[in-house]
This record gives structure tokens, C-alpha cells and sequence, in this order.
């Protein structure tokens, strides 16, 4: 099935049972979404499980933040994550020390690592994320606003009033919390 440059194969061929499936996204066809102050800039969802059936699952996706945002300091309860830089310059605070961040850098986080990334330089910083188990895309999505890509930046924007019961039901370590969450 092809839809507007995305296309999702969920079922295998007869003669290959066991196969997996597939999910083909243009640019510019990924859900995106416009983020609050302090990060502003936007996050977009290229893989997810919402998106194709997966045995594993995590999510794959970009994120651009403006010269002057900040991603707050956080961490994870139970999610590893790993960062690619593609382009723009900044810093990344990681458990209280600073790192360059330029393209060709890649970052990987394991649980509980606290950090924050602020785009010091003149243009957008941005980079290829990549999520297990899933769960940001679902932050990025509550937290947001929709994007069209391509369309105009919209002024700043406060985070919702529930913002931090959004961060306790995602991924997010919430003050005190050391182990994973209550199963």
C-alpha cells in the first residue's frame, strides 16, 4: 500500500513466513511536531511502533532545535538512547559535564543519565535520535503541537499546564525515581 510516499508492508509472502515488515517515509511525510519553550524547534517520528508492527520495539526520528533552545535536563527511567549530529553547533550537559556537539558526533545514554543539550550556535542544531524501548515519539506527540514540514515556525510556546504528568506517564525519571518504573 502506498500512501503519499509512505509505504507499510505488514504481511510476507506466503513462502517466507516469519518475515518482517517494512515502512518506507518519504521527507517531508514523518509526523512532526512543534515543541514547547525551552527546546521550541521541532521533533519529527520517522519509525514507531504506531507506525509499522515491530517484534521489538523502539522508535527513530530527528530533532532541530534553534540557536538559543535547550532541551531541559532529564533522564530516563528505562529507555537507552542514542544521538547522531547531522548539523549546527552546541553543547550537551552529561551528568554535569559539558561536550561539544557538532555533526559527525554520535552520543549514546543509558538509563538514568541525566542530560541537556543547548544550541549555542548561529543556526538550527540537529540530529537523528534513536529510542528503546519506544516511547518519545509519544512524549513528542503529547507535549507538541502538529507540524506540517515545511510550514512557517510559530511563536514560542509555554509547555502545557500537564506537562509533568505527560514526562510521568512517557519516558521520563521523575524526582527520587532510581529503578524502573512500578510494573
Amino acid at each position: 500500500m502506498i500512501d503519499d510516499l509512505i509505504e507499510r508492508h505488514n504481511e510476507a509472502p506466503a513462502e517466507v513466513a516469519g518475515t518482517g515488515r517494512y515502512l518506507y517515509v518519504h521527507p517531508g511525510k514523518e509526523e512532526s511536531y512543534w515543541q514547547p519553550q525551552p527546546a521550541n524547534g521541532y521533533a519529527s517520528v520517522h519509525v514507531g511502533p504506531h507506525l509499522v508492527p515491530m517484534d521489538r520495539q523502539f522508535a527513530v526520528g530527528t530533532q532541530t532545535l534553534p540557536p538559543g533552545g535547550v532541551v531541559r535536563l532529564h533522564s530516563h527511567t528505562d529507555n537507552e538512547e542514542v544521538l547522531h549530529f547531522i548539523s549546527g553547533a552546541g553543547k550537551a550537559e552529561l551528568d554535569g559535564k559539558e561536550y561539544r556537539l557538532e555533526p559527525g558526533v554520535t552520543l549514546f545514554l543509558g538509563k538514568l543519565r541525566k542530560h541537556r543539550f543547548i544550541n549555542d550556535g548561529d543556526v538550527d542544531l540537529h540530529w537523528v535520535w534513536f529510542f528503546v524501548p519506544a516511547g518519545l515519539e509519544t512524549f513528542f506527540r503529547e507535549i507538541g503541537r502538529p507540524r506540517t514540514p515545511g510550514e512557517a515556525a510559530p511563536a514560542p510556546f509555554a509547555r502545557p499546564a500537564d506537562a509533568a504528568q505527560i514526562e510521568a506517564r512517557t519516558v521520563f525519571t521523575q524526582p527520587g525515581q532510581s529503578s524502573k518504573r512500578p510494573g
